[in-house]
């Protein structure tokens, strides 16, 4: 995946949140529930080896993470980039992966 594709991602979902009537009513609360079976979604099409329909359902997944990332957004201090700086730092832990220095370096950025 391309910087380009993520971000015109994001910026299709910011649009859909500030121009559809139905996208600016929700809030993480209203759509928790959507994103679980969404979730579920992704488990069965694992479980039955379907990897065009795993492919789809994990785009789904992946639209609730930036539609939930954006709402919060707009009442909390924080944006995609911190959501993905944050499970960032969480993977570069793996300290039989990833080097001192390496960690280092990406600390740095």
């Amino acid at each position: 995946m391309t910087d380009n594709k993520f971000s015109e991602f994001v910026e299709i979902v910011k649009r859909l949140r500030r121009e559809c009537p139905w996208d600016r009513e929700q809030t993480n609360d209203s759509i928790k529930a959507a994103t679980i079976e969404e979730a579920y979604e992704v488990v069965e099409a694992i479980e039955k080896k379907n990897y065009d329909e795993l492919k789809s359902e994990l785009g789904d997944l992946l639209l609730h993470v930036v539609f939930h990332t954006i709402i919060a957004s707009e009442k909390y201090d924080f944006k995609i980039d911190d959501v993905i700086d944050s499970i960032r730092e969480k993977l570069i832990r793996h300290t039989h992966t990833y080097s001192v220095k390496l960690k280092f370096r990406v600390q740095q950025k």
